[in-house]
């Protein structure tokens, strides 16, 4: 019993050790970040100011919106469930998405790969950049939070469809058990958006502002977020519901409908549309972190580590 007593005593001692070593490690390291910060962000900093993004700070609410997903039960394709979220904390948002002009400013640094626009529009019209996919959004965050010494990063689909408030797109077919049905009711969409469709992009706020001050959200611009597309069998358990999947490749992008694009596809008429009609353009906007370890995400993504 005592040696039992004895060799669980020496297993805390340990974990403990474990422990408090872990975080003086992670203390060392997080101080060494923040001084080359401080040390080489000042000239960026000052550089960036003029051309700041113009944000919006979406106050905490409680809010409803269609889960993103490829729903089943029993073999054949149903709408997503209707999600309710409490958000406690505000987001901050750009107001517009990314322009045409800041998003050469990344290219000429050589930080950023050229867009491919379908519709070519003069470079002193200010309006989104198109043309460019998930992979450019991110290198754009990087540089832009290497600029501005803030940590900017791609939203969520449930954080869009937070900032989009009632622009955000509900993409139901109905909840009839005959699947000949949602096929119908798809190809009357799909047709319906097709004879609509305007794809040259417009200036920045042409589209106007949703309720909560966020501008041109489901005009002809689709938006990468960092959702992953995952196929959901809902006649399985819980824990079984999802499909196995070894990464992401492909990712939910949200405009007048949302579809799944393929990570490298920039101009979505050429093909690598996952589901759904492609959308008119690929575009981006990004949301800034304003949490209180903002500072040490922002000196660590500087020394090209990824979180």
């Amino acid at each position: 019993m005592e040696a039992a007593m004895t060799a669980l005593s020496l297993k805390d001692d340990i974990l403990h050790a474990t422990i408090v070593g872990s975080s003086i490690f992670i203390a060392v390291v997080a101080c060494a970040v923040l001084i080359k910060a401080t040390l080489f962000r000042t000239e960026t900093v000052a550089i960036a100011l003029a051309d700041a993004p113009q944000v919006v700070t979406v106050a905490p609410r409680t809010f409803s919106y269609r889960a993103a997903g490829e729903y089943y039960r029993d073999g054949y394709e149903v709408d997503g469930p209707v999600r309710t979220v409490s958000v406690t904390q505000p987001l901050t948002i750009m107001k517009y998405q990314v322009s045409q002009a800041d998003y050469a400013r990344c290219v000429a640094d050589g930080a950023c790969s050229a867009a491919e626009p379908e519709f070519h529009v003069a470079d002193d019209v200010d309006v989104p950049v198109t043309g460019v996919s998930y992979t450019d959004a991110e290198a754009y965050a990087s540089w832009l939070g290497r600029q501005t010494g803030e940590a900017w990063r791609l939203p969520t689909d449930e954080e869009l469809a937070f900032a989009a408030g009632t622009r955000f797109p509900d993409d139901a077919l109905g909840s009839s058990a005959n699947p000949a049905d949602r096929w119908l009711a798809t190809y009357r969409k799909d047709a319906e958006r097709t004879a609509n469709r305007d794809g040259v992009p417009k200036p920045l706020g042409h589209f106007g502002e949703n309720e909560l001050g966020v501008a041109d959200f489901a005009g002809n611009v689709w938006e990468w977020s960092t959702t992953c597309r995952q196929r959901v069998d809902l006649s399985r358990s819980q824990a079984e519901r999802l499909a196995p999947a070894a990464s992401c490749g492909i990712y939910w992008a949200a405009g007048q409908h949302r579809a799944a694009m393929v990570f490298f596809v920039r101009n979505p008429k050429g093909g690598g549309c996952a589901v759904g009609a492609p959308p008119d353009n690929l575009g981006f906007r990004l949301v800034k972190d304003t949490t209180w370890y903002e500072p040490l995400l922002v000196a660590v993504r500087s020394l090209g580590i990824r979180l």
